[in-house]
C-alpha cells in the first residue's frame, strides 16, 4: 500500500509541476469532487481549514492551511491526500499540522499526509500517543520537511534521529516522560536547528548531553526548564521558542504552591513502583529506542526540594549576578531579579532533572560557546565569565588537568621523536626534553586523548549465565566481587545463593566454581591473598567463614562438594565485611556488631575479639595495602577510625568524622589516604597519617538516608570512582582537586529496568576501567557486573543496557 501510495504521488507532482498555479477555490472544488469520488462527506473541518487561508490571501497575510488531525477519521484521509499532492502547485504558501491526544487517524495516514505537503510543511505540532511506535520510528528514521517540530509527550525512550530534518530550526520534546538520553550521533541531521525545548524528560547526564549537542551548529537556544515572570502585573506572559508558543497557562497552575507543582512534576510515591506494574513496563517493548508502556517516572529524589533550594542558589547566584537577592523563607524555586529598579519575580516549572546537577547552568553555558539563551534567560557576557570560572574550578574537561585535547597520534609521534633523539644523545650531553617527558607522561596524554574522544564509553556485561553447571542452574544472582590482585584476567564473585565464582572476566570463562553449604547466604566478604593468589577468603552473612584455594577446586562440580581446598574459620555473626592483611598472616571480620574478630589464617583459629570499638555497627574493616598491622574501621555511628595491632587496639590512631552514617572506608593504593564514603554521596579523603581532612567531594544528596554510597581508587590514587544505591549514575573525580571529570549514566532496555550501584572496583592493571555490580529495581531481575572502560567508544558494542535490583540489604558489605 505504501508503494502504491509514491508511485502515486509522484506521477502526480509531474503531471502538475507544469500547470498553472493552483488557486484555493478550486483545492475546494477538487476536496468535493475527490469525496464524491471516494463516496465520503466532505469533511467540514478541512473546508473551514481552506476558506481560512482564503480569508488570509485576501487580507494579504501568510497564506496558511491548517490541518487538525483531531477532527479527521480515517474515512478522510484519501480526498485530503489528493488535496496535499496539489498543494506545492496551490497558492497555498505553508501549512501547519496540530493534534492533541484524541486524533482517530490512523499513524500511517496521517505520515502520508505530511509526506505528501512535502516542502510546504511548516509546523508539526503532535502528541503521538495516538499514533504508535511505528509512528515514531518512521519520522527518526526518515525524517520530515518541516520547520517546526513538537512531540509533545512522545515515547522516546533514547532520542536517535537519523533522518533528513533539513529544514527544521526549532524542535520542542517538552514532557516526553520516557526520554532519558541520546544516541551519539542523534542531532547531526539538523544543521540549521536553532532552538531545543526538553522541559520535563528524565534527561540528567551532563557530559552525554553536552556532546549530542555540540553536533548542532546552529543552536542559540535551549530549554530544560521553564523560568517564567510570576508577577501580578502580567498573569498572561506567553513562553516563545522559536516560532511556536507555549500558553504559561498549560505549564502550571498558579493556584498551586511551588512545592505541590514540583510533587506533581516528578510523581513521586517515596521512589517505589508497584511490582506488578514494572513488570508489565519491562515487558512491554522489544524497542530499546522507543516505549509506550504506561508507567509513573522512577525518579528516586526522596526529598527533592532541599535540592531544589540549592540549585534556586546556584542560579540565583549566576542569572543575576550582583543585582540579584534571594528571596529568603520565599517560595521554592523562586528568585527576584532587579532590572532597572523594578523588581520581576521569577519562578521555574517543568524542570528536568539535569536541572538539579550541581552547577548545571554554568556547565552548560561554559560547553556550549555559541548558546545565547537558556531556559528563557537571556546569556550575558559576564555570566559566560562566571561560567568558565566556576567550570574550571569544578569541572575536568580533560583527565589530568589536559588543556586542549589531542590525537593519539600525535601524541605517539612525539613519543617516537624523543625516543630517537635519546638515542643519539652522547653521555656527556643533557636532554633537552623536559622532565615531564617520562613514561608516564606519555601514559597520561594517551588516556586523556581517548578519555576525551569517547563521553559515550563502552559498557558491556559480563556473563553471569551459569552454563556448563548443570540444567537446574538458572544463572547467578552476583552481591559482591573483587579483581584478582596479580592475574589482570581473573574475578572472583559471591552470589546472593552463597556461591564462589572465579571468572575470567575478559572472556566469561568461569575458573572455579564453589557451590552454596547449607543454608541459603549472601556472600558479602571476599578477599584475595597476595603472595598465594590462587587462595581466597569468603564470608557470608550467616557467619560463614572460609579459605578456599581454587588450584583444588574444579571448574565443574557434580554431586555434593566436599569441602576439597577450604579451611573453615570460628563463625562471625551477621557478617558484613573481611580483609586480609598486606603479609597473608591475618584478616579481619566486622559485621552488624561493634566487634572486629581477628584470624590467623595459617593455623585457622580466631585469635581476639576486639569489642566496642564503634558506637554502631561496623560495615567495613580494611587493612592496610602495605603496613600488615594498620587497618580502619568505619561505622554508621559517623565515625572513621584507624587502628594498630601492635598497640592493642584499645583506642584508635585517630579518628575522622562524617556528618552521617559511614557506609565503607578504604586505603589508597600507596597507603597515603583514607577514602571514606558516608550516606547520601557524602565522600571525604583523609590523611592516613593523622585524620585530617584532605578532600571532600561536592558530590549533591538526594535527600534519602537510604542512599548508601560507595567509593574507590581509580589508576591508583589519582581518581576516585563512586556510586550509590538510589541512583543510576557513577560519578568519576579527580582525588587531588576533587573536580568531576565525568558522569556515566546506567541504562536498562525500558523504562520498567530501573538499576542502582550495589558496589563498585577500579580496575588495578587498567587505566580509566572499572567494573560495576548494578542492581535492578525489581526483585524477581538478577543482578549484573558491567565492564565499564573509558578509552574505548560505546561504537564497540551494540547493548549497553543492563541492570536490576535486588531484595538483599543494600546496606551491608563493601
Amino acid at each position: 500500500m505504501v508503494d502504491v501510495f509514491w508511485e502515486k504521488l509522484f506521477t502526480h507532482k509531474l503531471q502538475i509541476s507544469i500547470a498553472m498555479v493552483i488557486d484555493i477555490p478550486t483545492l475546494v472544488e477538487r476536496y468535493i469532487h475527490s469525496c464524491r469520488r471516494h463516496g465520503v462527506l466532505p469533511n467540514t473541518a478541512i473546508l473551514s481549514s481552506l476558506f481560512k487561508a482564503e480569508v488570509k490571501k485576501a487580507r494579504s497575510e501568510l497564506c496558511s492551511l491548517e490541518i487538525v488531525f483531531d477532527h479527521l477519521k480515517d474515512v478522510d484521509f484519501h480526498p485530503l491526500l489528493d488535496v496535499c499532492m496539489d498543494l506545492d502547485a496551490s497558492e497555498i504558501e505553508a501549512v501547519d499540522i496540530h493534534n492533541g491526544s484524541s486524533s482517530a487517524l490512523n499513524g500511517e495516514y496521517a505520515l502520508s499526509l505530511m509526506r505528501a505537503i512535502n516542502q510546504k510543511l511548516r509546523v508539526v505540532d503532535l502528541q503521538d500517543l495516538s499514533f504508535g511506535k511505528d509512528f515514531l520510528r518512521d519520522v527518526s528514521q526518515r525524517g520530515l520537511a518541516c520547520q517546526v517540530l513538537t512531540l509533545r509527550s512522545s515515547h522516546f525512550r533514547k532520542l536517535n534521529l537519523m533522518g533528513e530534518f533539513m529544514r527544521i530550526h526549532t524542535l520542542n520534546l517538552d514532557f516526553s516522560s520516557s526520554l532519558s538520553s541520546f544516541r551519539e550521533d542523534c542531532f547531526t541531521c539538523m544543521p540549521n536547528l536553532m532552538c531545543l525545548s526538553l522541559c520535563e524528560t528524565r534527561i540528567t547526564n551532563l557530559w552525554t548531553t553536552v556532546a549530542a549537542l555540540l553536533k548542532l551548529p546552529s543552536l542559540v537556544e535551549l530549554r530544560f526548564q521553564y523560568w517564567l515572570c510570576c508577577n501580578d502585573a502580567e498573569p498572561n506572559s506567553v513562553l516563545y521558542i522559536g516560532e511556536s508558543s507555549v500558553d504559561r497557562t498549560e505549564l502550571t497552575d498558579h493556584n498551586l504552591s511551588a512545592e505541590v507543582s514540583l510533587r506533581n512534576l516528578f510523581s513521586l510515591d517515596n521512589g517505589v513502583l508497584n511490582h506488578d506494574v514494572q513488570s508489565m513496563i519491562e515487558d512491554s517493548s522489544d524497542d530499546s529506542e522507543i516505549d509506550f508502556s504506561s508507567h509513573q517516572q522512577d525518579y528516586s529524589l526522596s526529598n527533592i526540594f532541599d535540592g531544589w533550594n540549592g540549585l534556586v542558589d546556584q542560579q540565583y547566584e549566576l542569572v543575576s549576578s550582583d543585582t540579584l537577592q534571594d528571596q529568603k523563607g520565599g517560595e521554592s524555586g523562586a528568585f527576584t531579579r532587579h532590572v532597572e529598579d523594578v523588581a520581576l519575580k521569577y519562578t521555574s516549572h517543568h524542570a528536568s532533572p539535569i536541572c538539579l546537577e550541581k552547577s548545571y547552568r554554568e556547565f552548560m553555558i561554559a560547553s556550549l560557546p555559541r548558546l545565547k539563551v537558556l531556559d528563557n534567560l537571556p546569556i550575558r557576557t559576564i555570566d559566560r565569565e562566571k561560567a568558565t570560572m566556576i567550570y574550571s574550578l569544578q569541572f575536568e574537561y580533560l583527565p589530568y588537568r589536559w588543556k586542549h585535547r589531542e590525537s593519539v597520534v600525535s601524541i605517539l609521534q612525539k613519543r617516537e621523536t624523543k625516543a630517537r633523539l635519546i638515542n643519539l644523545r652522547t653521555p656527556k650531553r643533557k636532554s633537552s626534553h623536559p622532565s615531564g617527558k617520562s613514561q608516564s607522561f606519555y601514559t597520561r596524554s594517551l588516556s586523556a586523548a581517548k578519555v576525551g574522544s569517547s563521553t559515550w564509553p563502552f559498557l558491556r556485561p559480563i556473563s553471569l549465565s551459569g552454563s556448563g553447571l548443570g540444567d537446574e542452574h538458572g544463572g547467578f544472582r552476583p552481591r559482591q566481587f573483587e579483581y584478582h590482585p596479580s592475574d589482570s584476567s581473573l574475578l572472583v564473585f559471591g552470589t546472593l545463593d552463597g556461591e564462589v565464582v572465579v571468572i575470567n572476566h575478559e572472556n566469561g570463562h568461569i575458573v572455579s566454581y564453589i557451590p552454596s553449604l547449607g543454608a541459603m547466604n549472601n556472600v558479602l566478604g571476599l578477599c584475595w591473598l597476595k603472595r598465594y593468589p590462587s587462595k581466597l577468603i569468603a564470608g557470608s552473612d550467616n557467619g560463614s567463614l572460609r579459605l578456599y584455594d581454587i588450584r583444588h577446586i574444579p571448574e565443574r562440580i557434580t554431586g555434593i562438594y566436599g569441602g576439597v581446598g577450604s579451611v573453615t574459620f570460628d563463625e562471625f555473626d551477621q557478617l558484613t565485611s573481611v580483609h586480609v592483611n598486606s603479609e597473608d598472616e591475618l584478616f579481619l571480620a566486622s559485621g552488624y556488631s561493634r566487634n572486629v574478630s581477628l584470624y590467623d589464617i595459617g593455623s585457622g583459629k580466631r585469635l581476639q575479639v576486639f569489642t566496642d570499638m564503634h558506637r554502631e555497627h561496623i560495615n567495613v574493616v580494611k587493612f592496610a595495602n602495605h603496613s600488615p598491622s594498620i587497618f580502619s574501621t568505619s561505622s554508621f555511628d559517623q565515625d572513621v577510625k584507624m587502628w594498630d595491632l601492635r598497640q592493642k587496639p584499645i583506642r584508635p590512631c585517630f579518628t575522622a568524622s562524617s556528618s552521617k552514617g559511614n557506609v565503607m572506608v578504604c586505603f589508597s593504593p600507596d597507603d597515603h589516604y583514607l577514602l571514606a564514603s558516608a550516606v547520601d554521596n557524602e565522600v571525604r579523603q583523609f590523611l592516613a597519617i593523622d585524620g585530617r581532612l584532605h578532600l571532600s567531594f561536592e558530590i549533591a544528596p538526594t535527600g534519602s538516608s537510604q542512599n548508601f554510597t560507595r567509593s574507590y581508587y581509580l589508576n591508583g590514587r589519582d581518581y576516585i570512582v563512586s556510586g550509590s544505591c538510589d541512583e543510576h549514575v557513577v560519578r568519576i573525580c579527580c582525588a587531588q582537586t576533587g573536580r568531576r571529570l565525568r558522569d556515566i549514566s546506567l541504562e536498562g532496555k525500558s523504562l520498567g529496568s530501573s538499576m542502582f550501584v550495589q558496589s563498585l572496583r577500579g580496575d588495578p592493571f587498567r587505566d580509566f576501567n572499572m567494573s560495576i555490580l548494578a542492581a535492578y529495581m525489581r526483585p524477581s531481575s538478577k543482578s549484573e557486573i558491567v565492564k565499564i572502560n573509558l578509552l574505548a567508544s560505546s561504537g564497540h558494542g551494540k547493548d549497553d543496557s543492563y541492570w536490576e535490583k535486588s531484595c538483599s540489604s543494600h546496606s551491608m558489605g563493601a
